[in-house]
């Protein structure tokens, strides 16, 4: 945050000399979105905006940042948005990436809905178990372990591929570079290649509830949930508990941003 105060000209301040100015001005800086920086979704805010309170506390100025997100026009996050955010991962883009392990991961990604770290530091020779995927906890979002099912012949391909670009124990980061300078790579291939904004955890959500319901997801035009039978309500919740332990999420709530 001082690294953020000083590039807007806020320059030499002390640790007690925030006002409610530079509140607005760090909020205003964080949703900017520019061709230098993207902006922050409302959740880092949020967070953010917690240690702002904690700060401000700390050197004597409490109740300096307001208690309530709202009063900074944050709202409470919306679980369910009615909108289909998902993208093919389209060849035409993709044979625009010229690092093949950049590109290997991308296609991790839409095959079996990682993160983009997942991808990066998967390594086929732990992970492949034949008809499903282990991801280790040091490669996960909380340090979460999970287990992904393999389902088609395509998958399979993939993983065949992925192994043999690694060899035994070897993650997609070549290595002669670290994963922080491989997440550089990633990052400039995916920009270069207009893929940074894909969505491949979307549209593999959306792919498994139509595996696991039979039915179209609610953001792709599929009944809400309000309008389902008891018996379909039913697979609903169970198929939303299943994408969402795939996808490496603990609440299933949470599964209504991809689907719906």
């Amino acid at each position: 945050m001082a690294n953020d105060l000083d590039a807007m000209g806020f320059k030499k301040m002390g640790a007690k000399s925030i006002k409610g100015r530079h509140v607005q001005a760090l909020i205003n800086h964080w949703q900017s979105d520019t061709g230098a920086k993207r902006a922050l979704s409302t959740g880092t805010i949020k967070n953010r905006m917690a240690v702002l309170r904690w700060w401000s506390n700390k050197v004597g100025k409490r109740g300096l940042v307001a208690g309530s997100n709202e009063h900074y026009g944050l709202a409470n996050r919306v679980y369910v948005t009615g909108l289909d955010k998902s993208s093919e991962l389209a060849a035409s883009k993709l044979s625009k990436v010229t690092d093949e392990d950049v590109k290997l991961s991308l296609r991790l990604q839409a095959a079996f809905g990682l993160r983009r770290e997942e991808a990066i530091k998967f390594i086929a020779s732990y992970a492949d178990r034949g008809d499903h995927i282990r991801l280790k906890g040091s490669w996960a979002k909380g340090g979460r372990p999970r287990v992904v099912p393999v389902r088609t012949e395509k998958q399979r391909e993939l993983l065949n591929a992925v192994r043999e670009r690694a060899g035994y124990g070897g993650a997609l980061i070549p290595a002669h570079k670290n994963y922080i300078q491989q997440l550089r790579s990633y990052t400039y291939q995916t920009i270069k290649a207009g893929l940074h904004r894909n969505h491949g955890r979307h549209r593999y959500a959306q792919d498994r509830y139509r595996e696991l319901t039979g039915r179209e997801p609610p953001c792709c035009g599929g009944p809400a949930r309000a309008e389902l039978s008891k018996k379909d309500f039913r697979a609903d919740r169970k198929a939303r508990k299943q994408i969402a332990l795939e996808l490496g999420h603990n609440r299933i709530q949470i599964v209504a941003t991809y689907c719906g």
